[in-house]
């Protein structure tokens, strides 16, 4: 069962590990918030600076308190704290739980819920939850809650007080100090080593590398001439063609103008050339007879009884 907690009430814990986790939603000017934890002996003072948890000392000595880190949610942003009450040294008290802004007034930031749950129990419910909520607005750190001895056991309060001088201020008034002087070996002058992780970048589409993509021509660059595919034409209309005669098979043909070897020629026009003979035949006189014609000499004739 999950306790929702208002601010001044306190809850048994049974779990000997304890995780608390601080949650915000992220946006647009929203600051990075931080989670840290402050060990505190019987005069609710810190026994040393080696009792103050947080981003550039992450780990307690004794190792049963240690900060986990911040992590990307569905829900936000978180970052944890994680302690084992078990074998937290009898001298210590409480353990604040602390968030800081860096500097910027947590009326910036938006949903911020401290959780706690039992780290022995994978995925299970939260055994209890704050929402903190700034008084004025203007704090720049927050006890969101703490973790206190009652008897032989463990509880938890919820608390919600603001420090206007942030985080710095806070510790230096359990006890923490401070040398802010130039080159001192101080973790809290030191920078904050871990900003929260970056949004998931959007998918997006990857071109594949097999499928070349076609060459970009600037203005003035020359673009080679491809060749047009063949193009089939229609042919020009047929001519007619001079395909000698056929015999017409079985029908009489019509008379070739060709000389008719055997018998006599038809005396040629006058004025035309070139008329052929009758071989065999006499040839028509065709004028008159050559004075000079002689027959040639014959010899002697044989006569038949």
């Amino acid at each position: 069962m999950t306790h929702a907690m208002l601010k001044g009430s306190n809850v048994p814990l049974q779990a000997t590990t304890v995780r608390a986790v601080l949650r915000w939603t992220p946006g647009q000017g929203v600051p990075d918030v931080d989670a840290s934890a402050l060990l505190l002996g019987p005069d609710d003072r810190v026994r040393s600076d080696e009792d103050f948890v947080f981003y550039n000392q992450p780990r307690h000595p004794s190792g049963q308190v240690w900060r986990l880190g911040k992590k990307r949610v569905a829900e936000g942003l978180t970052d944890t704290i994680q302690t084992d009450l078990s074998g937290v040294e009898p001298s210590v008290g409480r353990i604040l739980l602390v968030a800081s802004a860096d500097g910027v007034a947590f009326d910036r930031v938006t949903s911020l819920r401290i959780l706690l749950y039992d780290a022995a129990a994978a995925d299970a419910e939260p055994l209890a939850y704050f929402d903190v909520k700034p008084e004025t607005g203007q704090e720049t750190a927050l006890i969101c809650g703490e973790l206190y001895r009652r008897g032989e056991g463990w509880k938890f309060r919820a608390l919600g007080e603001g420090y206007s001088n942030g985080l710095k201020g806070l510790a230096t008034d359990f006890g923490i100090s401070v040398d802010e002087s130039e080159g001192a070996d101080d973790p809290m002058s030191a920078p904050r080593p871990d900003p929260a992780p970056p949004a998931p970048a959007q998918s997006q589409s990857t071109p594949d590398p097999s499928v070349s993509a076609p060459p970009v021509v600037g203005p003035d660059q020359p673009t080679a001439v491809q060749p047009l595919p063949e193009v089939s034409r229609p042919l020009p209309p047929e001519q007619p063609a001079g395909v000698p005669a056929q015999p017409a098979y079985g029908y009489p043909q019509q008379p070739a103008a060709q000389p008719a070897y055997g018998y006599p020629q038809a005396p040629a026009a006058a004025g035309v050339t070139g008329a052929q003979s009758g071989y065999g035949y006499p040839q028509p006189v065709t004028g008159a007879p050559d004075p000079d014609f002689r027959l040639p000499p014959q010899g002697p004739q044989f006569l038949g009884r």
